[in-house]
């Protein structure tokens, strides 16, 4: 086990003691002191520990881990003593960031170098290079010849130089290697940057220094271990920096009352105008694409006055060169106000901005403190951030997370584990660079946090598949290495095998439109992007182009349709795209609805809940005063859903309704509902319409025994059922190809020709028929189920809701009602939302609202 410790803060005058005079003298002309990360990394980096820096955004930990490294050069340039390596490798998931770090790391090194001509002292040259996708093959030529000391590079682009024959001999005595943005690797990007460190430090004559640099994040000690590897001979230290910046911020109303007030939207474009209004430059952020378009147009229609060519949209379906332009306008303070949807989200600086604007909730306090550490991005800044709520669910929300940020409580990150395509790609680029034996190549992979609990079974059934074993000749899936059982040596195989590599690493999936047609003529209605698909199932009814059509079957890129349809819709357009509220956060509005329910159960006066509401979520009374009537009308209407409780509503309308109002977040309600309705669909009700949210799931059908198949779904049966549930759907086959791609089974290039998503997909599909008759484990299939499960579902925690449930710790409460309650009621209307405008919603809702306290009364 790798050994974590926390890291201590060192004195100003032992900092100065180590610095080269020269750097002392340009950071006292820029900075009066050294900062608090500085005080604990600066010193660590210098006396080479591995060390995880966590701060808040704007709180200079790239300096911090710089420094040193920087300090350490000019020593040797001024002694004549660098050589032709490179001495510190910096990788950060954005290209962007990469762009960014490298003007503010030629910087600092210029102005050492102008006050050395001063005093006559002459430096050797300390070389600064950029790697990533976008450089150019005579850019990349030069860097080999005139190799860089510092390379700023991408996990993708450093894995290319690992395997890069020229290159790597200058990668073989490292000394320093940052990782920046550590909390966004909580991905796939992640895994596979775990194994390429790895491999880093098996052909590194010295150990490479790890500096890991991250936002607030929790925990920090599983993030010490990813930046490291596990090894009983490693030891990692954590600098825990979490100086108190001021944090201003609010959850705003842009009316009174929620439920009856038509002009909610007219009225939040008001309140949105002023605050820009009443600020230098603000960010707002969106959570969706489509939202980032519509704020934008009508910002600019409603106040053609104020907003001309000082407004833009940012989001990642944008050009590159049309992002990076917006990102230096803003840098430039050309821009008043940026609206996007999540790509701002990152540690890029953008220069000043004094406002940030959620419109709707974030869905986790950890993106929350990241989208506010865009505004007060320097040091001592305040960091001033406004949450913008248009309906009572999301006022619950924000002022939960709100609470989260104010005390600390941060959502865990959690590393995809054991991925066995990333994995597959590894061992590919591992094989490559030299003949390995296979008890090293597996001793080598489970140093990585990701890979430590590798079972040699699976490791062995990559080596197969890659090595040819299974027969996937004939669908064109060739092998690329070789393996001798004998001599149990692995090395690569074929003579393109490099350029087969390089062309086509990395985790990234290419996605594409899909073409929506009417069956069986074929008709072009629209498109619709893969995201949006892959959330639904045959049945399901959406909007396209304001008409309704009703999901039949896929046929590669095609989803045909059927159009009317006279159900209403069960998925929203902008479905795909929202982000699923975090299973922390979700607890933690599960605590408050169970204090709140305690309230009214011991009588207290509406006095006290009210002042209760305003304390303990930190909100004005006006939002106290609308969460007390939200919640009073549930209690009184039906039972109010918390820790200990889930309720069962039962309404008829145009079908059977069965509302569960679990609030555990989207992705363990997507894995509770799809395995309760195998479970109900194995009564013999196969036409089970359902819907999903973070506040729970509904199923809509004839003969609907939920009550026994809750009993029937026990924990350790939900994998083997949700494998089965997934098995014939869209979402399986989708990703199956995301990770065919990834472990190299379908070649996205090759001899320099693109294949094209339409044509990944179509040999996708006979790949996934081919492989499902050979084995069921086969890897990537096995990978492809894993990343449904875990991933894009959360089996995990699904599993421990049903273990609650099993040991009472849950109890379940079914009731049959004429309408759904008031928390039931987003989760009802979302498949309309398309056909609804704001004011027909707030209609609705009013009218909702008027029926509910009409039966309150008539029961009393």
């Amino acid at each position: 086990m790798t050994k974590i410790s926390q890291a201590k803060e060192r004195a100003k005058e032992e900092i100065i003691a180590v610095l080269h005079p020269l750097v002392k003298e340009w950071f006292f002309s820029k900075f009066e002191d050294f900062s608090l990360p500085q005080k604990y990394g600066v010193m660590n980096v210098w006396e080479r520990k591995n060390t995880l820096i966590s701060a808040p955004t704007g709180g200079t930990k790239t300096l911090t881990s710089f420094l040193s490294i920087i300090n350490y050069l000019i020593i040797l340039a001024e002694k004549k003593q660098l050589e032709d390596k490179v001495y510190a490798i910096y990788c950060s998931p954005l290209k962007a960031l990469s762009n960014d770090i490298h003007k503010n790391l030629l910087e600092p090194l210029e102005e050492i170098r102008k006050i050395a001509e001063k005093k006559d002292i002459k430096l050797q040259e300390i070389r600064v290079a950029l790697r990533t996708g976008d450089t150019e093959a005579k850019e990349r030529a030069k860097q080999a010849k005139k190799i860089p000391h510092i390379l700023i590079t991408t996990p993708e682009s450093l894995t290319i130089v690992l395997t890069s024959p020229k290159f790597v001999e200058n990668l073989k005595a490292v000394e320093f290697c940052i990782i920046d943005e550590i909390h966004a690797m909580d991905n796939k990007r992640g895994t596979y940057l775990s194994l390429t460190l790895e491999r880093l430090n098996s052909m590194s004559a010295i150990w490479p220094v790890k500096i890991g640099l991250s936002a607030t994040i929790e925990p920090l000690e599983e993030v010490a271990r990813f930046l490291v590897g596990e090894s009983h001979e490693r030891e990692v230290e954590i600098a825990n920096v979490q100086f108190s910046k001021k944090i201003d911020i609010a959850v705003l109303t842009p009316v009174n009352n929620l439920v009856e007030d038509r002009n909610l939207n007219h009225e939040m474009y008001q309140l949105l105008n002023k605050l820009i209004k009443e600020h230098k430059t603000t960010l707002i952020f969106t959570n969706t694409r489509s939202a980032t378009e519509r704020v934008v147009h009508n910002l600019k229609e409603k106040f053609p006055t104020e907003y001309g060519e000082d407004i833009a949209a940012h989001h990642s379906s944008l050009a590159k060169t049309h992002r990076f332009n917006i990102e230096e306008r803003l840098r430039d303070g050309k821009l008043r106000v940026v609206v996007c949807s999540t790509s701002l989200e990152l540690g890029i600086d953008i220069g000043y901005i004094d406002l940030v604007i959620m419109l709707g909730s974030p869905k986790s306090s950890a993106r929350a403190i990241q989208r506010l550490g865009r505004a007060g991005h320097r040091l001592h800044e305040t960091i001033k951030g406004r949450f913008l709520v248009m309906d009572r669910d999301d006022l619950v929300e924000c002022s939960v997370i709100q609470k989260e940020i104010i005390e600390h409580k941060i959502n865990k990150v959690n590393f995809p584990k054991s991925c066995l395509d990333v994995l597959s790609q590894q061992i590919f680029g591992m094989a490559i660079s030299r003949v390995w034996k296979s008890e090293e190549m597996l001793d080598t992979i489970r140093k990585s946090y990701c890979y430590k609990d590798l079972s040699k079974e699976d490791f062995m059934s990559v080596i197969s598949y890659l090595s040819g074993e299974y027969g996937l000749e004939n669908n064109n899936v060739y092998a690329k290495i070789w393996y001798d059982k004998t001599t149990k040596e692995i090395g690569k195989r074929g003579k393109l095998a490099r350029v087969i590599f390089m062309t086509n690493l990395g985790t990234i999936p290419d996605e594409s439109f899909i073409e929506v047609k009417l069956a069986p003529s074929g008709e072009h209605i629209g498109v619709i992007d893969e995201g949006f698909l892959e959330r639904m199932k045959k049945g399901d009814v959406f909007v396209l182009g304001g008409s309704k059509y009703i999901y039949l079957y896929t046929r590669g890129m095609n989803l045909y349709v059927r159009g009317t349809v006279d159900r209403p819709p069960t998925i929203p357009s902008w479905f795909s795209e929202t982000l699923p509220l975090s299973f922390d956060s979700a607890l933690e509005i599960n605590r408050f609805r169970q204090l709140i329910l305690e309230k009214f159960e011991s009588k207290q006066n509406k006095k006290e809940i009210l002042e209760f509401i305003s304390s303990h979520l930190h909100i004005p009374e006006e939002g106290s005063q609308a969460i007390y009537s939200y919640f009073l009308e549930q209690y009184e209407y039906s039972s109010i859903p918390n820790t200990k409780l889930i309720t069962i509503e039962n309404y008829k309308a145009e079908k059977n309704y069965i509302i569960v109002n679990s609030m555990y977040g989207r992705r363990v309600n997507d894995a509770l509902s799809r395995a309760l309705g195998y479970v109900m669909g194995h009564y013999g009700n196969r036409d089970i319409e359902m819907g999903i949210s973070d506040n729970g799931f509904y199923f809509a059908g004839e003969r609907l025994d939920i009550e026994k198949a809750i009993k029937e779904l026990k924990p350790e049966d939900l994998k083997t059922i949700l494998e089965e549930a997934v098995n014939k759907t869209d979402i399986l086959a989708r990703r199956f190809r995301h990770c065919a791609s990834r472990s190299l089974m379908i070649l996205r290039n090759y001899k320099g020709i693109n294949r094209s998503v339409g044509k990944q997909q179509i040999k996708s599909h006979f790949l996934l028929a081919s492989v499902k008759k050979i084995s069921k484990d086969f890897p990537i299939l096995k990978e492809a189920k894993r990343e449904v499960l875990e991933d894009l579902m959360d089996i995990k925690n699904a599993k421990q809701v049903l273990e609650w449930i099993r040991e009472g710790k849950i109890k379940i409460k079914q009731m049959k009602s004429r309408l759904p309650s008031p928390f039931a009621l987003n989760m009802v209307l979302q498949g309309h939302t398309d056909f609804l405008r704001i004011e027909d919603k707030q209609d609705f809702l009013k009218r909702m609202h008027e029926l509910h306290l009409s039966e309150i009364k008539s029961r009393k």
